[in-house]
């Protein structure tokens, strides 16, 4: 009798924590701007049924990725979505767009799509903040490039932004990673590669709207360009939280990077107002 007892007891609990935990959900969502649907991973906290509106992350993936990466290549980015009780987006990158609207390519307008037509859809579908102040964009590699590139440009949109391991200067890089498929050549198009690159959207920040978090470890390629990016918005004056360690352009350092920017987010969404936050 008391096995049986203790066989409920333990069926109960296993029963209470699955009743408890994060919700992933794939949906999706039309692009008029690209006239295709597209995907995205949509992770909703323990609370949400009971929540108020939450604030919204979104994550971009890398080069090669799509919007289960997040999910399938990151442990830590389920779990995130219960210890600090926001949405977690995740949205399909079209493999290497870059997230930008390509001046050569009319197919790919990921820019018009993330910044408008993603967070519009989020916000009428989820109980969602649907405020600045309750969103922040984030991303590894391609994606920290994009993450960046979107919140410089839709200020009014994102509140809060970072980069892991970002392409946050392309320039150096013109035979890379099907830039060249976007913006063409850089001997024939140089134009639109000092346009779209990162670094060369810091004449947009005024250093009071808009939150920034990057890091990028000392063996990765892309190191050198991270550094510049923190010695030009310190020139600036522009407030920046820039997190140098040693590591790789690895899956292992963006479970790490993503722990310390999450924090990051979450410090900033909790400035919003209490009417937004979520009812624990």
């Amino acid at each position: 009798m008391k096995t049986i007892q203790k066989l409920i007891f333990v069926c109960f609990c296993l029963a209470t924590i699955q009743s408890h935990a994060f919700k992933v959900d794939t949906v999706l969502t039309f692009s008029a701007a690209m006239h295709k649907n597209i995907k995205s991973v949509i992770i909703t906290p323990d609370s949400y049924q009971n929540g108020n509106h939450f604030p919204v992350l979104y994550l971009l993936h890398g080069y090669s990725g799509n919007y289960s990466s997040w999910c399938n290549d990151m442990a830590v980015t389920k779990e995130l979505v219960d210890k600090y009780q926001f949405i977690i987006v995740c949205p399909d990158g079209n493999y290497s767009s870059w997230y930008f609207d390509s001046p050569l390519d009319s197919t790919c307008k990921s820019e018009t799509y993330v910044s408008k037509e993603l967070v519009n859809w989020v916000d009428a579908n989820f109980k969602t903040m649907k405020d600045k102040r309750g969103r922040a964009i984030s991303g590894l590699s391609m994606g920290g490039h994009g993450a960046l590139f979107l919140a410089f440009r839709h200020q009014d949109v994102f509140g809060a932004c970072g980069s892991m391991s970002g392409g946050v200067d392309i320039r150096p890089f013109p035979l890379n990673w099907d830039i060249a498929k976007r913006l063409g050549e850089m001997k024939t198009f140089p134009e639109n590669w000092e346009k779209y690159t990162v670094i060369n959207q810091l004449y947009l920040l005024s250093g009071a709207d808009l939150k920034i978090i990057f890091d990028c470890g000392t063996e990765d390629f892309f190191y050198d360009v991270n550094l510049r990016l923190h010695q030009e918005l310190l020139y600036r004056n522009i407030p920046h939280d820039f997190i140098s360690r040693p590591g790789g352009h690895t899956v292992s350092y963006w479970n790490n990077a993503l722990k310390y920017q999450a924090l990051f987010f979450a410090d900033f969404f909790a400035d919003a107002p209490k009417s937004y936050l979520p009812t624990l």
